[in-house]
């Protein structure tokens, strides 16, 4: 490795080094650009220089696009975030840039525009350097594979990132770039901020611009947005994008600089609804934030699951429902090579699931539509519902590989992804922060979820917390 990777018992990969980004968010990046301390080149510059050192350790990237980036770096740039290096996940489109979706099943060809979201998000200024990894077609919690190298969380390389905005998270996490493009239809803005010590937050339903497959769904799960390493990057990138689309059904939310005065009523879950309870570690995670709650002068107390045990089983063949229209329109939606042979377990597996539980389609969709109402009767009780964002700490790669069988990952995904599916069917926006670590030194993360449209009630939370506990810095680690 070289001397710009840093480890702790050969495990541990960073890029953080002294360069023109240092070890600064996207804000603080942001304004040396503005103030013409640094330029654009040589950001942009640094940002490949870093992930050029740690992509033979991660394997974040799935298509690089350095050339086009250094080339767009001696452009002007306008917006919030005008100049600052990220990446964009591979299943949206980017103009001139195959979308992939993480699978092997067809071969993409480049995209003749960008979609409608990666408007929206190089809309705030960020300069892409290519498209990151995600696990096939979105559907895993970890970024694994069949037969390619899974993606390596930074903070320990022999555990997962999550999924399945994975590779972005473990760019971010690492230093390549402060702010990166995730989207979420069962946790998976969340999911890999929780696992690599990001602040992740899933927006409401259309509070983000939506692309026409996320449209097209009976029920709307997939928001769009992005991870960071810090809140008021968050916040500041939520209020980038409403300027550029604002949702006249929805509150503002505007820009966000700190906390609120204002204390809040917290329900706290620690149980999801599905049969595996949450582990211990995680357990005392939780109650730890609700002590650190009560002491910052919010009220907080025990309250129930606003869904039952049936949630999960819908949820999970809402989840096939999907897969299986990949696997059956893949021919027409994705190229004529499309293979659905060629998908792995996961894939195939929940195809199976859904088509052998067909009969259930009315049922289940009803079910699902009726959690917006079933959600939204908490927020009249509640301010903000804590929960943990995973039911288990951060897994070792392996035990989520797509090459065990169906049942057994299903069953482990179930378990392992319970809380955060509820705010997808729900539409509710949820933030993930990196509050604690595990007794490995992993990240251990606490979810906070909101009323329809209240993201700045989130973000104020979350400013306080992030003063009150910082979260420990990669870069910092010995």
């Amino acid at each position: 490795m070289t001397e710009s990777i840093h480890a702790r018992d050969e495990m541990l990969v960073h890029a953080f080094r002294d360069d023109a980004l240092g070890d600064l968010d996207a804000t603080g990046v942001a304004e040396r650009i503005a103030t013409r301390e640094v330029s654009i080149r040589e950001v942009t510059e640094a940002a490949i220089a870093r992930a050029e050192s740690v992509e033979p350790a991660l394997n974040g990237l799935a298509c690089a696009d350095f050339d086009r980036a250094l080339t767009e770096a001696d452009r002007p740039h306008r917006g919030v975030f005008a100049g600052v290096p990220t990446v964009v996940k591979d299943n949206v489109d980017v103009a001139g840039l195959p979308t992939q979706h993480g699978s092997v099943a067809f071969a993409a060809k480049p995209a003749r525009a960008h979609g409608d979201f990666v408007k929206q998000y190089l809309s705030t200024g960020v300069l892409s350097l290519g498209k990151s990894r995600l696990p096939e077609f979105g559907l895993s919690a970890s970024t694994e594979f069949v037969d390619a190298e899974p993606v390596h969380n930074p903070w320990n390389l022999a555990f997962s990132p999550g999924a399945s905005s994975g590779g972005s998270a473990a760019l971010v996490a690492a230093g390549v770039v402060p702010i990166a493009h995730a989207n979420d239809g069962g946790g998976s803005i969340r999911i890999p901020a929780a696992a690599c010590g990001l602040v992740g937050l899933k927006p409401s339903r259309g509070r983000t611009v939506s692309n026409a497959m996320d449209t097209s769904m009976p029920i709307r799960i997939i928001a769009q947005g992005a991870v960071t390493r810090s809140v008021r990057d968050t916040a500041r990138w939520m209020a980038a994008a409403e300027r550029q689309y604002r949702n006249p059904g929805l509150p503002p939310i505007r820009l966000v600089e700190g906390p609120s005065s204002t204390r809040l009523k917290i329900g706290v879950v620690v149980d999801s609804v599905t049969v595996t309870p949450t582990d211990d570690e995680t357990r005392k995670s939780v109650h730890a934030t609700a002590d650190l709650l009560a002491e910052l002068g919010h009220h907080v107390e025990e309250c129930p699951m606003p869904v039952g045990p049936s949630f999960a089983e819908d949820f999970g063949l809402y989840w096939g429902f999907l897969s299986f229209l990949i696997s059956n329109a893949g021919k027409r939606t994705l190229g004529p090579d499309f293979d659905r042979d060629a998908t792995d377990n996961l894939t195939r597996g929940l195809a199976a699931l859904y088509r052998k539980n067909i009969a259930k389609t009315p049922r289940l969709l009803y079910r699902l539509r009726r959690t917006r109402g079933e959600y939204a009767k908490v927020f009249q009780k509640y301010d903000v519902v804590l929960s943990p964002t995973l039911a288990q700490t951060t897994p070792r790669l392996g035990y989520l590989s797509p090459t065990q069988s169906f049942d057994e990952l299903f069953d482990k995904l179930i378990a392992y992804t319970g809380f955060t599916p509820l705010n997808n069917a729900a539409g509710g926006p949820a933030i993930s922060l990196p509050i604690h670590e595990t007794s490995r030194g992993l990240p251990l993360a606490s979810h906070f979820s909101a009323d329809h449209g209240d993201e700045r009630t989130l973000l104020e939370l979350a400013f306080e917390l992030e003063q009150a506990t910082p979260w420990r810095r990669i870069q910092d680690v010995r």
